[in-house]
């Protein structure tokens, strides 16, 4: 299942975590975001790249002009 070419953007927040206040657009409303950001490697083995990733979840109960996601700190 495929997202329309019609489904509007909508403006999200998130909230807590790393990326706390980051405000982004998003399509169909997805119940989980993740967000990485570049680590430092010393020696890389063969180019390796490593990335912290971190996941906020949609609150459904949040009542506001934007969708928000929380930040999930038990998510690996």
């Amino acid at each position: 299942m495929g997202l329309h070419v019609s489904t509007p953007w909508e403006a999200a927040v998130l909230t807590g975590g790393p990326a706390d206040g980051l405000r982004m657009q998003v399509v169909g409303r997805p119940s989980v975001v993740q967000v990485t950001y570049p680590c430092r490697v010393e020696a890389p083995a063969d180019g390796a790249q490593v990335t912290a990733l971190y996941v906020y979840r949609r609150r459904l109960g949040a009542h506001s002009e934007s969708l928000t996601y929380g930040f999930d700190g038990a998510s690996p």
